[in-house]
Parts: C-alpha cells; structure tokens; sequence
C-alpha cells in the first residue's frame, strides 16, 4: 500500500512540474477538446491574453464571443471537421480582454492542428500562438519612416516609380473620384487592387443620381488587365452613364451598351451589375449580365443574394431582362465583381457562401467593431475578412447603398451678431455630417455659409430687429442648396480694406452664387455638389481608422518672436488676433512668426488681419486648413517650420 501512494505522490508531483514548465512557454498553448472546442488545458501566456484566470472547462464561444464574425472560431471548426492544420500570420483580433464590453486591437500568429483519441478519430484542436502586436506596430512605424527616406531617392528611382504608378493614376483617372451624398440613401465604393506594381485593371463602378430622383449603381468587369482593359472600361462606364443620364430606361441602357461593343475593341464579353434604386419607396429594378447577382443585407437578419436575370455579358448576343425587388427603410444592398469570389483555396460557392455571412456579420457589428455607417463597413471590413485568409489574386470592387430616412432641412433664424456666425456654422456642421458628407465638403461649406453670414452681420442693418436666416436642403440630384437671407441694407465698410474679400472666397469654394438685393434685404443662395470619397485601397491599407477629436476653441499662445494660433479664426478670433499681433510686432517694428498648423477654420476676417500685416512670416503646413485657404487668397506662406 505504501508503494502506490508514493507512486501517486510522484505522478502528483510530475504533473505539477509538468504545469510549472508548460507555464514558462512565451508562446500561447491550449488544447479545445469536442466540436463545442472545449478547453482542456492551457498556459499562463493564453490566460493572460483572455484577461481570464481559469478558462479550463468553457468553450471558445464562451471565453470569446467577440471572435463570431472573425472568421476565427469557423478556422477552428474546419480544423477539427476536415483534420488540415491552418496557419495565421499577423491576424488583426479584436478581444475583450476586460470584460467591459471594450475591444482591444492585437494582431496574433498562430498555428491550428487536429488531435486524435485511441481509434483515430479527431478529438479536438491544439493552438499555438504569439502575440506579435508589439513587433507588427515597430514594423509599421519603420514601415512609415522607411516611405518618409524615400521622398529624397535619386532621380532614377523616382523615374522607376512614375513609371510604375502610371497604370495606377490611368485606374484612379478613369474611376469616379467619389460617390454622389443623396437623400434617402447612403452610398459607398471601395476598389481593392489586385497587385499595387500593376494597378490598372477592368473592374469599375459607378453611382449616378438620375432626372427622376433614383439612382443608378453600376459595377462591371472587362476580361484582362492593364493600360488596355482600363481604357474599355473608361469607354463602357461613360457610354452606360450617358444612356440612363438621358433617360433610357434599364433594359434600353444595357441594350445600348450591348452595340457599343462592336465598335469599342476589347469590350466583348465584359460583364456588368447595374441597378437603378428609388429612394422614395424603395423600388429596385437591376440586370446581371454574366455578373454575379447583388445582395441585398437587411436591417435585421442574414444577407440574401437577388436571382440572376439571365442577362449574359456583353457582346453575346443575349437579351437584357431585369427583375424586381424592394429595399425596406435599413436594407442595404452590395454590387460586386467576382474577384471577390475567385480568391485562393475557395470554390465560388464556397466564397459565395462566406460573402454573405461576412457581410451579415460586419453589418450587425460583429465583426470589426462598428466605426463608420454601415455602408461603409460592408465595403471595407468586408475586403479586409474575405482577403485576409486567402489573399486575391484579382481586383475586387465593392459598391454599397443603403435606404435610409432622409435628414429634414436645416432652418435657423438667429441674431445678427458676430456670435451668429459660429452659431450657423456649428449646426451647419452637425446637419452635415448626418447627410454623411465629406470632412472637405463640410469644410467648404462651412466656410463659404460662415462668409455670407459675416457679411450679413458686419455690413447689413436695419430699422428693424436684426437677424439673420440660414435655409439647407440636400436635392435628390446629391446638390445642397444654402439660403442666407437678412433684413437689412448695405452698410459701407468703414476701413475699406474688406470689402469683396469674403464673397471672392466664398464664389471661389462652392459650385454657384446667387445674390438678391433688394430693398427687404439680401438674399444669397449657394449650390454645391456633395461626395463621399471612393476608396481605392491595397491589403497595406487596412487598419484602425483614427479617433475623432473634439474642435479645439481658439487660443493664441505668444513666444517671443513667433505666435501660434488655434482653432476658428472668424469674425471674432480675428480681433484677438489683430490685437496679439500688434502686441508681438510692437506696432509693426518687429518681425513675428505665426503658425497656423493647428488653425480648424480661417474665415475671410482673419485673411484680412494676416493681409493688413505684410511683414509677418506665416507657416501653415501642406494640407491644413490654414494653407488650403492661404493658397486660395495666394498669401505667402511657409508649408515647412523655419524654426526646425
């Protein structure tokens, strides 16, 4: 009896140490037992990772419900069903690893085998991983100094470089730059390149407001890649939008386009998507012409694909029927080429499949987090989960559009004071940014509103109560009509130096300016066309999108010889700042540098001030706003910092 204890101490004690080792790994091991992939055991690194100090005895899905819609524990589920090992390098994973709700970004490698019982058959899954999140960050920052060290390369390599980006900008030159902004429906495009050494391909999109308020959504595929195929797709994409610009219905555009084969070299066989959406009532009617059919991704549920019209590709001699559907208030709806479903190790069905569950799970935000509208994330999250496994070796497009309840016009009566103009321009932006507009075009129309509201304050008056009126509506074409109106008559500027500056900038910013003077007041209408930049991306691309900060107020902080200036430089601002620069250059004898980098918004008033100070030294960084509007008043200014 004595002998078995001591035998039972010493297998105790093996197996203590045995942990004690297993524990000392840097690397992550674990073992999930079952199709449920329960764990058995695991080490210290895996336990730190999860944030959790016993994970023995729960399954993946409890430990880490966050990695559904990660394409992760699916991974695990093929290994333990077919027995093949899977290897991961530098998958961005997003965890929950305070149990908060919070999801922390870290990027793992790791390896996935299959484990058997006594008879052979697979019992579970041993994982092993590394956290490589630190050494991906330090490659990407040397990654970023690497791309900085080169902006000062020979002539020769830069040559090799145009060269090689001449395909690239030919693509970028013939693809819609962005996608119309439109009430009722939001709209998104992404074009992912099949190799960034050859760009150009024949995949293309568009999205085109058409005369009686819906909109087309166009994507298409020409057979071959290069300068070649890019120049048929230019050709095709203009010929389709001329047609539905007009009027022609779906069936008759896609007809037309058909003919335009015999004389357009090249373009036979081509495929097309197109689809033509009421925002109104919902309304969709679309064709697939040899083009894998659209998918339509509800407001709650899984995605489903559209049936195929029969349409063949272009140039066969088939036939153009369309089909029907209706998109409810939510549904959103995906075009796309078949680069998407032709990746490595996938059959199309196969691919076809894991499309639509991707994109149910990034629409729901199961996936990568839900930064953006939804619009956006089925075409960027959706490239980075499909392609991320398999690579791709063709261009992929994505164009997305979602119904959505049209945002109200925007109608403020507020004083006529200078604090108006901060006023209109701070609801202004809000309004816009839930239209979805660009960040440039709420900057442009900011200013442009901001201008026409300073002149209302500053140069009208009236017997009557002054105030000033500011109407905004998006039109079903994706232009945004501005009204500004005031009560009051013409007032003389008493200093002469002012005067034209701010309507000058404002004609220069926006598409068209109409002004009414009467004896009731001045009416002033602007008209701009907004756009949502399309995104032409490579796989170096992806990555977490930069955090919104908070506009800063305006400040002056004074040092010596040099001012720096911060936030809306307006009507108000710009009396500060007339008066600090006065103070620094000592009237004028004293020579003063000021740095604009951290200028949000330079209205004409605070161009006046900076015009009236020839002598100053102004330093306003390439890109900033600052120097987008110095540029546009063609004041001189510096784009590097003098005192570095």
């Amino acid at each position: 009896m004595r002998d078995d204890e001591d035998a039972v101490r010493r297998r105790v004690g093996d197996a203590d140490a045995m942990r004690r080792r297993w524990d000392t790994f840097p690397a992550m091991l674990v073992a999930y037992e079952g199709p449920q992939h329960r764990v058995v055991t695991a080490n210290a690194a895996y336990r730190t990772l999860l944030g959790r100090p016993e994970p023995i005895g729960s399954t993946l899905r409890e430990l880490l419900p966050e990695l559904d819609g990660q394409q992760i524990i699916a991974l695990v589920d093929r290994v333990y069903t077919t027995g093949t090992s899977q290897v991961a390098r530098e998958w961005r994973v997003l965890l929950d690893r305070t149990g908060t709700g919070e999801l922390q970004a870290r990027f793992i490698d790791f390896v996935l085998s299959a484990f058997y019982d006594g008879d052979g058959r697979i019992a579970g899954v041993n994982a092993y991983g590394v956290d490589v999140t630190e050494q991906v960050h330090r490659r990407q920052a040397a990654q970023t100094a690497t791309a900085q060290a080169q902006a000062a390369t020979a002539e020769a390599q830069r040559r090799y470089e145009r060269a090689r980006d001449l395909v690239g900008e030919l693509q970028r030159e013939l693809l819609p730059s962005g996608v119309p902004v439109l009430p009722g429906v939001q709209v998104a495009a992404s074009y992912l390149l099949a190799d960034v050494d050859t760009a150009a391909g024949g995949d293309w999109f568009d999205a085109q407001p058409l005369p009686d308020g819906r909109v087309a959504l166009v994507v298409g595929d020409v057979v071959g890649h290069g300068v070649t195929a890019s120049a048929v797709m230019g050709q095709l994409r203009a010929v389709l939008a001329e047609r539905l610009a007009d009027g022609t219905d779906l069936t008759g555009a896609m007809a037309a386009l058909d003919r335009s084969t015999e004389r357009i070299r090249g373009a036979r066989a081509a495929t097309v998507g197109a689809a033509v959406l009421d925002p109104r009532g919902g309304a969709l009617e679309y064709c697939t012409a040899g083009h894998p059919p659209p998918l339509v991704v509800p407001a709650a549920g899984e995605a489903r694909y559209l049936p195929p019209t029969g349409a063949g590709p272009l140039g066969t001699g088939a036939g153009f029927p369309t089909a029907t559907a209706t998109l409810d208030v939510g549904d959103g709806l995906l075009l796309y080429t078949d680069g998407i479903l032709e990746r490595p190790g996938r059959t199309p069905a196969e691919s076809t499949v894991e499309l639509a569950q991707v994109v149910t799970a990034v629409g729901a935000g199961h996936a990568l987090g839900t930064d953006g509208a939804p619009v956006e994330r089925w075409t960027t999250q959706t490239l980075e989960l499909m392609v991320r496994a398999t690579g791709h070796t063709d261009d992929i497009t994505l164009l997305a559009a979602q119904r959505i309840e049209p945002v109200p016009p925007l109608e403020m009566v507020t004083a006529g004071e200078v604090t108006a103009i901060r006023d209109v321009r701070s609801a202004l932006g809000t309004w816009l940014q839930d239209l979805g507009a660009a960040v440039d075009d709420a900057f442009v129309v900011q200013h442009a509103v901001g201008e026409v509201v300073t002149n209302a304050v500053e140069h009208a008056y009236s017997d009557t109560p002054r105030e000033v009126s500011v109407r905004a509506r998006l039109h079903p074409d994706g232009a945004l009509g501005v009204v500004v109106a005031d009560r009051g008559r013409w007032r003389p500027d008493p200093g002469g130096t002012r005067r034209g500056i701010g309507l000058g900038m404002t004609r220069d910013l926006v598409d068209a300016v109409h002004i009414d003077r009467g004896a009731d007041g001045t009416t002033v209408g602007l008209t701009h066309r907004l756009f949502r930049p399309a995104r032409l991306l490579t796989t170096h691309d992806f990555g977490a999108a930069p955090t919104p900060r908070d506009a800063p107020e305006f400040g002056l902080a004074g040092d010596g010889d040099r001012l720096v200036v911060t936030g809306p430089v307006d009507a108000a601002g710009a009396s500060e700042l007339h008066r600090a620069l006065r103070q620094g250059s000592r009237g004028g004898t004293r020579a003063l540098t000021v740095d604009l980098t951290a200028v949000t918004h330079l209205a004409s008033a605070g161009v006046a001030v900076l015009h009236a100070n020839p002598d100053l030294t102004l330093v306003a960084p390439a890109g900033s706003v600052a120097q987008q509007v110095l540029a546009l008043v063609a004041l001189p200014h510096l784009t590097g910092d003098p005192a570095h």
